[in-house]
């Protein structure tokens, strides 16, 4: 894998997008020990998306364009989910609970567009045997940046979540909400 392969796939994942988002409110709400299993269920995420694209879907969504909507249409609402939750919910409970919950991290990451993005144009290179190494320097990476999400929230974040609870969640949902209805637009073909 080259160098400036690399860097591709470290400038898109450190875009914010939703994973991104759930990790730095997660690095600003919970703890270290909390915060651990979310940096294996959003690398689990990729993996389950970018895997199977990369072996044998993306053939099909380049020819299925509706199938590929759908897939968008399908992120977006389970991220306008976690945003309404996230608008509703006082950050007083969530703290106690966990803000972000492993489960949530997996489902966000595995339907976020970025892993279509991996799993059809960047780590493809020949069959899927050929691929696995580019796979595992992926995975490296993802834990990398996931991890920086975490920290960003944690040192950035955490004053903001506990000086104002109330306005952090609802800027936090609010940016959910914005990447649920660009992604839901992008599925429409409207952006």
């Amino acid at each position: 894998m080259t160098l400036s392969l690399m860097l591709a796939i470290a400038l898109l994942l450190l875009t914010p997008g939703p994973t991104n988002i759930l990790l730095a409110i997660a690095g600003a709400t919970g703890t270290s020990r909390r915060n651990g299993p979310l940096l294996l269920a959003g690398c689990l995420g990729y993996l389950v998306t970018v895997v199977p694209l990369v072996a044998f879907a993306g053939p099909l969504l380049a020819e299925h364009p509706l199938l590929a909507s759908a897939l968008k249409l399908t992120s977006a609402a389970w991220v306008t989910l976690l945003a309404i939750k996230l608008w509703f919910t006082p950050l007083t409970e969530l703290s106690e609970t966990g803000l972000v919950t492993a489960r949530q991290m997996f489902v966000t990451t595995m339907l976020n567009p970025k892993a279509l993005i991996f799993g059809i144009a960047i780590l493809p290179n020949g069959g899927f045997i050929e691929t696995l190494p580019r796979l595992g320097i992926f995975t490296a990476i993802v834990l990398g940046v996931s991890a920086l999400w975490l920290s960003a929230g944690a040192s950035v974040l955490r004053f903001a979540s506990r000086r104002f609870p109330c306005l952090f969640c609802r800027v936090a949902s609010s940016f959910l909400m914005t990447f649920a209805v660009s992604l839901a637009a992008s599925s429409f073909g409207w952006v």
